[in-house]
């Protein structure tokens, strides 16, 4: 019984986001499925680290370029392999929660980030070829990615919308997949789509910490990411309730959970398990990086943490506006800097399998 089993007895899920080649051959994996890991998330970033900065995938690079396969399909063949193989460790997981938990996510291209049609059919081609009910499409909550969502959970494609930074993007993620949900219920179709809405946080704290420096004012400082989060969450128990999702539900509509992403700590100052200790609440995820979930079943804390002290988050929110800050714009920078930056790791990566395969 790890800390990773108590959360999950409190309704949260613990996710893993990090994969690689060395993690699954090693039994990696499975050892944090007995600790209590219960998915998988991935990103650019993490296949750039695992594919292009190892020699783990050199010699299959090798052979599929001799086989006259270019970058984009090299990666494509990698990916596709390491989320069905680690989708096939979890299955046990999906099947023992009967469909709550056990899914891998691979992201869309990060490039089609503004091109919905697309991302549309990218996002079907890859759940298809995957062909597993316990993985997940990301496609990133621009607005065209939202629109994406809408028609993915219409077409019953599992979705992980990520790159969501304020409450205000987070209810349009949610609205538009329950207007999927509808649209499937409405041809009659099984309305029972999964999906979750990955909600960035300490990324918030690291680029208000920055202003509330500039003026001089440390008092909200570590503060602000965390109390978002509140207010997400309660906007979230809003949406999903009252006459017209109880119906969906009825007919067998799941909920999309919120999952809490970029939770290690970047600031040395704070805990290292901050953002896993503050944000416990029942019916979400929280998908943590690999030193973070190390220190969190070392000596982090189960408890239901997150619906704590709402005054003080509203109260902190007033004197944030009140000192100047707009927040709002603080997160659709955030949104357009996490979508370059998925951007960079991605050329990056293609760059690197154009260099191995030569």
């Amino acid at each position: 019984m790890t800390t990773l089993h108590e959360i999950f007895n409190l309704g949260q899920s613990a996710w893993l986001d990090y994969i690689s080649r060395d993690l699954i051959a090693s039994g990696g994996l499975a050892d944090w499925i007995a600790k209590g890991v219960v998915g998988v998330t991935t990103n650019p970033s993490i296949f750039e680290g695992a594919i292009a900065k190892t020699s783990d995938y050199d010699s299959e690079v090798k052979s599929l370029a001799a086989a006259g396969k270019n970058a984009s399909e090299i990666y494509e063949v990698l990916t596709l392999q390491e989320v069905g193989t680690a989708a096939d460790i979890l299955r046990k997981v999906y099947d023992d929660t009967q469909g709550l938990d056990g899914y891998v996510s691979l992201e869309v291209s990060p490039l089609l980030a503004s091109d919905r049609d697309t991302t549309v059919s990218e996002a079907k081609r890859l759940f298809k070829a995957l062909n597993r009910p316990n993985v997940m499409i990301k496609i990133p909550a621009t607005p065209e990615g939202i629109s994406a969502l809408e028609e993915c959970i219409a077409s019953g494609v599992n979705v992980n919308s990520t790159l969501i930074f304020s409450e205000e993007q987070y209810a349009q993620v949610a609205e538009a997949y329950i207007r999927g949900v509808k649209a499937r219920a409405e041809k009659n179709l099984d309305p029972k789509v999964s999906s979750v809405a990955s909600v960035f946080v300490s990324r918030v704290d690291s680029a208000v910490d920055k202003l509330l420096a500039e003026k001089g004012n440390t008092d909200l400082c570590g503060k602000i990411a965390t109390d978002s989060i509140k207010f997400t969450y309660e906007r979230f128990k809003k949406i999903f309730a009252g006459s017209e999702w109880e119906a969906l539900e009825a007919k067998g509509a799941k909920l999309q959970r919120p999952l809490w992403a970029s939770t290690g700590t970047k600031n040395k100052a704070y805990s290292d398990t901050k953002y896993v200790d503050d944000l416990i609440a029942p019916n979400t995820v929280n998908t943590i990086p690999p030193a973070t979930m190390v220190a969190f079943v070392d000596h982090g804390k189960a408890a239901l943490t997150l619906e704590k002290d709402l005054d003080g988050a509203k109260a902190r929110a007033k004197a944030l506006a009140d000192s100047g800050i707009d927040l709002k714009a603080v997160c659709a920078k955030l949104l357009a800097d996490g979508v370059e930056a998925f951007n960079n790791a991605f050329r990056s990566l293609m760059s690197s399998i154009e260099v191995k395969a030569k």
